[in-house]
C-alpha cells in the first residue's frame, strides 16, 4: 500500500485559496469547509479550527473560566505542550500517573489528585490509545470537573466503539507536521455544547461579537459601519490561516488511508516482537482500538541499554525511531518555576512531584515510526527490528 502525503487534492485546494489573492471577503471560506467536515468526520456538532494544537487547549480553558486559583490535572509522560497550555491559562498543572502497561493517564491516580482547587483534567490519548474515558468522566461528574481529551496523536481512535473526541467537554487535535492529518502547523475544537463552542470561537477570534458556534469570521458590512462594536470578551488571534486550512480539509478528506497506513505499520511490528519477553508493546486493552500515532513499546533495560539497542537498530539499517519526552514536571521550566509573574499563584514545588509509573517506563520507552506512506519501508523496518532483537537474544 502507497499512500502519498500530499496529494492532488491539497494542492489543488491551495491554488484555489492563492487565486482568490488573499481578499477578506474569501478570508474564512475554507475554514468554514473544513470546520463542516471536521464535524461530519468526527461525528461531533461543534468544530472550531486554531493555528496549533496548543492554543486549542488553551482557548477552552479560558472558556471555562479557569484560570489563576485553579487547578487542572494532567499526565506528565507527553508532549508539554499540554501542561503548557494549562499554564497560559493562569491556572495550575497538577501531574497524575499513568498506567504502566497502556502508558496513559491513570484514572485512579486522577482521583486521588483532586482537592477543592481542582478544575479540570486534560486526558492524552498517548501514541494513538485512549485512556479509561468511562472512568474518568465518571470521577468527572462526581466532583462537577470539565474533561478536556487532548486527542493530538489520535485520530479515529475507538473506546468502546465510540470515536474518541466524544466523551469530554471538548477535544483538542494538531495538525502538526508529524500528526496522522497535518497542514504544517494547525488544530481543531470540538464540542457538542454550544455555549462552549460560542466561547471558545471568541477567545480564538479577538472577542469579536458576531462570532458563533459555527460563525468564524465577521463580515465586511459589519465592520463598514463605524458604529458597529466589535469586542465583547477578550480574545486571542488563534485563528488559523487559510491556506492551512485548505490543507487540512484536504487530509480530513482522505483521513481513512492515511490512518490505515499508520495501523498496516504497527501490525508489522507487532509480527516482530512475536516471542520477545524483554520488549514489550504498549497494552492495547480489547476495548480500545489505537491509531498508531507511533509503535510505542517498553525495553527491559535491564537486559539492553536504551542507547545500546538504539544503535544495534541503526547499524542494521533501521531508522531513527524515539525515546519519550522528558517527563513535563522534570523540565527545568518547571523545577525552577521559570513561570514569570505566575510564580505568585502556582505555589507547587515541582521538585517534590512524583510518578513512579511515568518515571519507570520514561527511559524505557522505544517509538517506532508508523508514518511510511508505502507500507514495504514499513515491512522493512519491522524486519530490522525482529534482526536486531534475534541478535541480542544470540548473546543472552
Amino acid at each position: 500500500m502507497k499512500v502519498k502525503r500530499i496529494s492532488d487534492k491539497e494542492l489543488s485546494y491551495v491554488r484555489e485559496v492563492l487565486s482568490n489573492s488573499f481578499r477578506s471577503s474569501k478570508g474564512a471560506e475554507f475554514m468554514t469547509r473544513l470546520e463542516h467536515q471536521f464535524c461530519e468526520t468526527f461525528e461531533t456538532n461543534f468544530s472550531i479550527s486554531h493555528v496549533n494544537g496548543t492554543a486549542t487547549m488553551h482557548s477552552v480553558l479560558e472558556a471555562a473560566g479557569i484560570g489563576e486559583g485553579d487547578e487542572v490535572i494532567v499526565p506528565p509522560l507527553t508532549m508539554a505542550s499540554t501542561s503548557l497550555a494549562v499554564i497560559h491559562a493562569n491556572a495550575t498543572p497538577i501531574f497524575a500517573d499513568v498506567e504502566r502497561d497502556t502508558l496513559v493517564i491513570s484514572a485512579n491516580d486522577i482521583e486521588s489528585k483532586i482537592t477543592s482547587k481542582t478544575k479540570a483534567i486534560i486526558t492524552v490519548s498517548l501514541y494513538g490509545l485512549s485512556p479509561e474515558m468511562d472512568a474518568i468522566c465518571s470521577i468527572a461528574k462526581k466532583h462537577n470537573l470539565i474533561v478536556i481529551e487532548d486527542n493530538a496523536q489520535s485520530f479515529l481512535s475507538y473506546y468502546k466503539g465510540k470515536l474518541l473526541g466524544n466523551f469530554g467537554d471538548a477535544a483538542s487535535y494538531s495538525f502538526q507536521s508529524s500528526k496522522h492529518i497535518s497542514s504544517g502547523e494547525g488544530g481543531m475544537t470540538t464540542t457538542n455544547n454550544e455555549e462552549l463552542a460560542i466561547k471558545v470561537r471568541k477567545v480564538t477570534g479577538l472577542g469579536y461579537a458576531a462570532l458563533g458556534s459555527k460563525k468564524a469570521k465577521i463580515t465586511k458590512a459589519d465592520i463598514q459601519n463605524p458604529n458597529y462594536v466589535r469586542h465583547d470578551a477578550l480574545g486571542w488571534n488563534y485563528r488559523m490561516p487559510e491556506l492551512c486550512c485548505a490543507v487540512a480539509l484536504a487530509q480530513v478528506e482522505r483521513i481513512e488511508e492515511l490512518v490505515e497506513i499508520r495501523k498496516i505499520s504497527a501490525s508489522y511490528y507487532l509480527e516482530a516482537l512475536e516471542g520477545c519477553s524483554w520488549i514489550i508493546p504498549q497494552k492495547v486493552p480489547e476495548h480500545c482500538v489505537s491509531s498508531y500515532w507511533a509503535f510505542a513499546c517498553i525495553l527491559d533495560t535491564d537486559k539492553v541499554s536504551w542507547e545500546d539497542f538504539y544503535q544495534a537498530f541503526i547499524r542494521n539499517g533501521g531508522l531513527p525511531f524515539y525515546g519519550a519526552w522528558k517527563l513535563t514536571y522534570q523540565e527545568p521550566l518547571f523545577t525552577n518555576k521559570i513561570f514569570g509573574r505566575r510564580n505568585d499563584y502556582i505555589a507547587i514545588d515541582y521538585n517534590d512531584v512524583t510518578c513512579p509509573n511515568a518515571e519507570y517506563v520514561q527511559s524505557r520507552i522505544i517509538a517506532m515510526k508508523t508514518n511510511y506512506w508505502d507500507t514495504d519501508e514499513a515491512r522493512k523496518q519491522a524486519k530490522i527490528l525482529r534482526k536486531t532483537i534475534l541478535e541480542f537474544e544470540e548473546r543472552f
